[in-house]
């Protein structure tokens, strides 16, 4: 299957990528619009030896992740809003003890039950914020069939490297449509796993950080080495501690961990920034048709860049600060009420203006909506309302 160039749906390449990352655990409960991945989960799984779980809920699936994870599995699940609620006490679990997985979550119209069938991208803040307390995540986000593929290994690479939960995040559109793949491209993406503790099993801490990377070596459970995994605030045995130092050091260690690397996590496509005066952020179905929407803006004269998100969070601030030192406007097209457009205001530090454009009829943008926004926002500069 490495040689193949296949015909395949959002849902099923994100099966291929887990696979080819070197998942081979699963447990899941179906809900729309996911439920691909788990029935496809269900069959491709036990042919490489894996083995795939239905659990009796969210709750319970996101828990046999975490406890597959310390037994040395690389662990994954998939859900849509309503689940991917219901995981968040155990996201929190798996973050605060330094459990690699992996969550897709394929988003849906909501709140509530929402619109099951129907895209939207009103997730993205629950997928940095969902969970309670202060917490390191990764996010990243889908925009094709192929993006599927190889995100969800880039989700297992992040994971393993850094023992963080990653999201991955797609939406109805990306996760039904079908799109050719090149699987062989496998070839050409490093596959990353967990470090192991090098030490004596007697002398294991498994929250000893290589002090390099921040990240402590993790010992799988049933190989020799005995820890303590809780979620109370603990110290390097695993075990609760009440000492503020050792409270506080942990907590440092765990945003540093991934603060101190952004700039090997964090991704985005970048199109004709060099000259962009009017800059389209956007993520996921919708920066598909910015793309195109940028591409007939500039036919007709207007100078017109996209920045296209990989990694949602932590947020690309670095390179939307950069591509405002030269644009007088910022727009950002969602579906959802606005959730990054804020964001977007926060990391332009008042150096150019920005306007947000909420579509929630769980409605994918259209080319020729995101140009009509274009060329609206490109009047307000022209028309003397320059930040300048």
């Amino acid at each position: 299957m490495g040689n193949e160039i296949r015909f395949m749906q959002g849902n099923e390449a994100c099966v291929e990528g887990a696979i080819a990352a070197g998942c081979r655990f699963y447990a899941g409960y179906p809900i729309t619009p996911s439920n691909e991945i788990t029935e496809i989960m269900s069959r491709r799984l036990p042919m490489v030896g894996g083995k795939f779980i239905q659990m009796e809920d969210e709750i319970a699936s996101m828990a046999a992740v975490c406890g597959a994870s310390l037994a040395g599995l690389k662990s994954m699940t998939a859900t849509s809003g309503p689940g991917f609620s219901l995981k968040q006490e155990n996201i929190g679990f798996a973050s605060f003890t330094e459990i690699p997985c992996v969550v897709v979550n394929v988003m849906r119209g909501g709140p509530s039950t929402g619109s099951p069938t129907s895209p939207a991208q009103g997730d993205v803040m629950q997928a940095r914020w969902g969970t309670h307390g202060d917490h390191p995540i990764i996010v990243l986000s889908c925009s094709s069939v192929m993006d599927m593929y190889e995100l969800t290994i880039e989700s297992f690479n992040l994971s393993e490297r850094f023992r963080v939960p990653v999201i991955l995040l797609s939406d109805e559109i990306v996760a039904h449509m079908r799109e050719k793949v090149d699987l062989s491209r496998i070839h050409d993406i490093q596959i990353i796993e967990r470090k192991k503790p090098r030490c004596a099993s007697d002398d294991y801490l498994p929250y000893l950080a290589d002090p390099e990377t921040d990240v402590p070596p993790m010992a799988n459970f049933g190989e020799g080495c005995r820890w303590h995994v809780t979620g109370l605030t603990h110290d390097e045995t695993g075990f609760t501690t009440q000492n503020p130092d050792k409270i506080a050091a942990l907590h440092d260690r765990l945003h540093r961990k991934i603060e101190n690397h952004r700039s090997e996590i964090i991704h985005a496509r970048e199109f004709y920034l060099d000259d962009a005066k009017v800059v389209v952020f956007a993520y996921g179905c919708t920066a598909r048709s910015a793309l195109r929407a940028v591409r007939e803006a500039r036919e007709q004269g207007i100078r017109a860049g996209l920045i296209q998100p990989i990694t949602l969070w932590p947020f690309p601030d670095e390179i939307v600060l950069a591509a405002a030192d030269s644009a007088d406007v910022f727009l950002v097209p969602e579906m959802n009420m606005g959730q990054m457009v804020r964001e977007v205001e926060r990391s332009v530090c008042g150096k150019a203006a920005v306007f947000g454009r909420s579509l929630v009829t769980w409605e994918m943008f259209t080319p020729g909506k995101i140009l009509e926004n274009i060329i609206e926002v490109r009047n307000w500069v022209t028309s003397g309302g320059s930040s300048e």
